[in-house]
């Protein structure tokens, strides 16, 4: 299957509008929005430009705007929440947790790990899974390259557990498509510009 994974939009129109057209053109099967899509009180259709060209969308909320703004987004565009939430895509499980740990939505590094693990347990047998997350796992390049957003403790705990396929991350801008593993899982910052994942 392939996906478009994006997140920091930051209510930046021209650029969803972009990566959906992407998103159209490369023919994937789902959108994956790993946060900060719109400034809390703007929801103005960032989503909607996704789903205008594919109904399978995912996405969570990042430090930027609250549960309850991707609650709403959520059911006006028919999109799947996975904060808390994990879905079947075919074979592939897809789980996540939104939040961060500075903003709006903070989360402990407990409740990222208890989250991921309850989201888990329902996609557990899948063949293959994606972790989505907002905040990036600590001990990763990713965080030496911000001197003020730490990673989590939290979510390195759940990827070393779960061993999930793929985790897609953003929230470091200046780690924006950096990718890396931790044990067999690939871990990819995909920030502003998007990326395509097959798996």
């Amino acid at each position: 299957m392939k996906f478009l994974a994006a997140g920091d939009f930051h209510n930046d129109h021209a650029l969803a509008m972009s990566l959906a057209k992407q998103a159209k053109r490369e023919n994937v099967d789902a959108v994956i929005l790993n946060g900060d899509i719109v400034e809390d009180n703007q929801p103005h259709g960032i989503v909607g430009h996704f789903s205008s060209v594919n109904k399978n969308i995912f996405l969570i909320h990042g430090n930027h705007e609250s549960a309850a703004t991707t609650d709403f987004l959520t059911q006006k565009y028919g999109a799947h929440n996975l904060h808390e939430y994990s879905k079947m895509l075919g074979e592939i499980g897809i789980f996540g947790v939104g939040g961060a740990n500075v903003g709006l939505s903070v989360l402990s590094d407990k409740e990222f790990f208890d989250t991921l693990s309850r989201s888990h347990e329902y996609i557990k047998d899948a063949k293959k899974k994606i972790m989505v997350t907002h905040i990036h796992p600590s001990g990763t390049s990713m965080e030496k390259l911000s001197q003020f957003v730490q990673g989590s403790i939290g979510v390195r705990k759940a990827v070393e557990k779960f061993q999930p396929d793929i985790l897609i991350c953003g929230h470091v801008h200046e780690a924006e498509g950096i990718e890396e593993m931790i044990g067999k899982t690939k871990v990819i910052n995909v920030g502003r510009k998007g990326k395509i994942i097959e798996l």
